[in-house]
């Protein structure tokens, strides 16, 4: 029964068009969550979290409403769903039904550090589905956006978008849709990629372009054709200006790991030394002879040449 419910309330959810859901402020969607015995503690964790840090998310995405509860369900390694959810997988989302399913007791993997922020990733899934209308996003840019949602961009991933850039291959937006279904290292390489897109894409865009995509999908337009009309470019302009901009990357890195550079930067280090040095002398001469207190090089007299200095004292 309560299974109908939620389904009535998506069905209703999405008969009304994104921009005309409109409330005061943004508030998180409300979550039910279910776990079996075995997972008493994780459900402790996550009832303990407090929807209200899904808000932005929600303002992220362009909702006023968030839509109906959301269904959190933990599973464990024994379960169906366990059983037929990609290895590795710490969370799987179902958008048009609000639903999203976690496994505890698997260890989060890049983008994720623990399991709330796998909830807020999913959450945000669930969230984007619902700006969109129910209809077709990219996977590049569902998890390039989910990726914004769940935590600020820290040291791991431009040190991740460093590595890929630098040892990686040029690749397009549907490579990257590809690597989603890869093992892995590609998939890791799939959510650094597309997270930097997506940021750059609101770095250059403003914070509501995603928002207004989404919006502009839900009423029916196409995303590439939403795309366009919000950021001024097609996609194929954004995406040569992201590899152009991450030009310093793809040619500086490697010419400063490599062995060339290394032998530029000991001989350059070396010439200033020298020269500093010179400096140095240059500045002691002149004050001695400004005070006209020029040292006697052999202090004790005899006017001995370098050859001298090396024979033994007169008996």
């Amino acid at each position: 029964m309560d299974d109908v419910v939620r389904l009535m309330a998506a069905v209703a959810f999405f008969a009304v068009p994104a921009h005309e859901r409109s409330f005061a402020a943004p508030v998180g969607p409300p979550l039910e969550i279910e776990a079996p015995p075995a997972l008493a503690a994780a459900r402790a964790r996550l009832d303990s979290f407090d929807p209200r840090r899904l808000a932005g998310i929600v303002e992220l995405v362009g909702l006023a409403d968030p839509g109906p509860a959301i269904r959190v369900v933990l599973a464990s390694e024994t379960s169906q769903w366990a059983r037929e959810a990609p290895q590795g997988a710490a969370g799987l989302a179902f958008g048009p039904v609000g639903l999203i399913v976690l496994f505890p007791g698997r260890a989060p993997a890049y983008p994720h550090d623990t399991l709330e922020d796998v909830l807020r990733h999913e959450v945000a899934h669930v969230l984007i589905t619902r700006a969109a209308g129910g209809r077709t996003i990219p996977r590049w840019f569902h998890e390039g956006l989910a990726m914004s949602a769940e935590r600020a961009w820290g040291l791991e991933d431009r040190t991740r978008l460093v590595y890929e850039l630098t040892l990686g291959s040029h690749v397009t937006l549907d490579d990257i849709d590809r690597f989603f279904t890869g093992d892995g290292p590609v998939r890791t390489r799939a959510y650094a990629l597309a997270g930097a897109f997506v940021r750059d894409l609101l770095h250059y865009h403003g914070f509501s372009a995603a928002a207004e995509i989404l919006e502009r999908v839900g009423r029916g337009a196409r995303f590439e054709a939403a795309f366009t009309e919000v950021t001024g470019v097609t996609l194929l302009v954004a995406e040569a200006a992201f590899w152009r901009r991450q030009r310093i990357w793809t040619t500086w890195v490697p010419f400063l790991t490599s062995t060339t550079a290394l032998w530029m930067i000991v001989t350059l280090l070396a010439v200033y030394a020298i020269r500093k040095r010179r400096q140095r002398r240059a500045t002691l001469r002149q004050r001695w002879a400004e005070e006209g207190d020029w040292p006697d090089p052999w202090p004790d007299g005899g006017g001995r040449t370098d050859q001298d200095s090396h024979l033994p004292p007169p008996a």
